[in-house]
């Protein structure tokens, strides 16, 4: 059986397919944070207490990814996709109609649990079913996919807020992402290199427990909570930053802010092509390095020096999360699904601790606070990656 080649119809299905999975996933997770602020100020909560409708909702993602990938090597990658995104979408939709608070985060608790189909399968699909030397620029698509959701997703939000407001914003953002999951569901391939597995509970521990014992792999699976704890933590509390002086600016302004985010949808394309070429590690340095510049540059108190900040951040992160993603599922090899859903667990996890703790670090010291928090993070990666180079240099 042939693998999806570059440049045929098939291909480009595909990517386009795998484009709509990772909009509707990011778009639909962080489709409440340009509204943190709103939320505070309506239900009278705050800002870490706001903060929780993207944190239960990452939290339990990363808990029902482990379950997901088993899931998928029983039922089929694509069928639990499918259905993972259109119950997405529902509970999207859903979301709009909270009368309180307490029912606004019940629903985005699970909203956790229906998103996790998409994450924890995608990147094994495409290691699966496409050709391996157009890995990095097609895990790059999937990943432009995401970025360009959590892009519009706030986008779409911040300015029907301001314009409207917000249940009217999660409402058009829940029936765009149901109309994605329906032309996804049908423009998808088949999986041709994949063979249904029955595994029982002790089966699947089993296989985690043989990623668990490769301390290497787990060194690149631990850069999950590392790159997306310092990058949702910039996000969670950049709008109260803008809210406030010297900058005030308005809700509707701070949404289109976001474009911002098309610096990761280059990125992870260009980024992957420079990881295939020059090695995975140095790609993924270079986009912490990068990261660690954007946030210094947020300190400064005119508005296009931290906006330029935010644009090198965001630029840095997506090409590391990308990078480090392709990393995982190449090295991991009969135990991808798993591998892929451990490094997400990580990345997942890495929101919801990271984004609470960054709460505490805003509302005592500021958004001095914030970037002194992410630089910590950051700087666990660089000992992580350097033990984690310690393997053949053919599959860097």
């Amino acid at each position: 059986m042939t693998y999806i080649q570059s440049g045929t119809k098939t291909y480009y299905s595909a990517a386009v397919a795998l484009f709509f999975a990772g909009f509707v996933t990011f778009a639909t997770i962080y489709a409440t944070q340009p509204l943190l602020p709103i939320f505070s100020d309506e239900f009278g909560v705050t800002a870490q207490s706001a903060s929780l409708t993207i944190s239960v909702t990452t939290g339990m993602l990363a808990i029902l990814l482990l379950v997901a990938a088993p899931l998928s090597d029983r039922f089929g990658r694509k069928n639990v996709m499918v259905l993972s995104m259109i119950l997405t979408a529902v509970m999207g939709l859903l979301t709009a109609f909270s009368p309180n608070f307490g029912t606004l985060l019940s629903i985005r608790t699970f909203l956790g649990i229906a998103v996790a189909g998409v994450p924890a399968i995608a990147m094994t699909y495409v290691v699966e079913e496409f050709d391996q030397n157009s890995l990095g620029k097609v895990m790059g698509l999937y990943i432009a996919g995401s970025s360009i959701g959590g892009m519009s997703g706030r986008l779409i939000t911040g300015v029907l807020t301001d314009i409207w407001n917000w249940q009217v914003a999660l409402t058009a953002l829940g029936g765009l992402s149901l109309v994605m999951s329906v032309l996804f569901m049908f423009m998808l391939p088949n999986s041709k290199h994949y063979t249904p597995k029955k595994s029982s509970i002790n089966q699947a521990l089993r296989r985690y427990g043989s990623v668990l014992k490769q301390p290497q792999l787990m060194a690149v699976i631990s850069l999950g909570f590392i790159l997306m704890g310092s990058f949702i933590v910039l996000f969670n509390y950049f709008a109260y930053l803008l809210m406030e002086p010297p900058f005030s600016l308005s809700q509707a302004i701070i949404g289109f802010i976001y474009v911002v985010y098309l610096a990761g949808t280059f990125s992870s394309v260009y980024m992957g092509k420079k990881a295939d070429r020059h090695g995975k590690p140095a790609v993924i340095l270079l986009g912490i390095g990068l990261m660690t510049v954007g946030a210094l540059l947020t300190l400064v108190p005119v508005l296009p020096i931290t906006i330029l900040g935010v644009v090198v951040f965001t630029f840095g992160f997506f090409g590391a999360h990308s990078t480090a993603s392709a990393w995982v599922s190449q090295r991991a090899k009969e135990y991808r699904s798993q591998a892929s859903s451990l490094y997400l667990f990580a990345y997942y996890a890495g929101s919801s601790i990271a984004g609470a703790i960054g709460g505490f670090f805003y509302t005592s010291f500021a958004w001095l606070g914030v970037v002194v928090f992410m630089l910590g993070l950051l700087a666990l990666a660089v000992p992580a990656i350097q033990f984690a180079k310690k393997e053949r240099a053919e599959e860097l």
